[in-house]
């Protein structure tokens, strides 16, 4: 299994985390913090200005700092590796 990780800043302290994505789309980006039974999930959202992902997990506000532009550009890279299947 290969999970996708992408790195986050929590705004308070600038501490930077590696986290699993378990969904993403250009409106939304829904990711895992943590591992086990401790885990916690966070939806990011873009900005008004689409300019980054912000979330809030716990109290604590979660930075994307990548753009929407920028996360269309990775999912349409990763649709054009994966073969599509047409019906007969």
């Amino acid at each position: 299994m290969n999970d996708e990780k992408i790195t986050v800043r929590v705004t308070t302290t600038g501490q930077t985390l590696d986290v699993v994505v378990l969904s993403k789309r250009a409106d939304m980006i829904e990711i895992v913090l943590g591992e086990g039974i401790h885990s916690v999930r966070c939806r990011l959202t873009p900005t008004r200005t689409g300019a980054a992902y912000v979330g809030n997990a716990m109290g604590r506000e979660i930075v994307y700092e990548r753009g929407r532009d920028q996360v269309n550009a990775d999912l349409e890279r990763v649709n054009v590796a994966v073969p599509k299947f047409k019906r007969r």
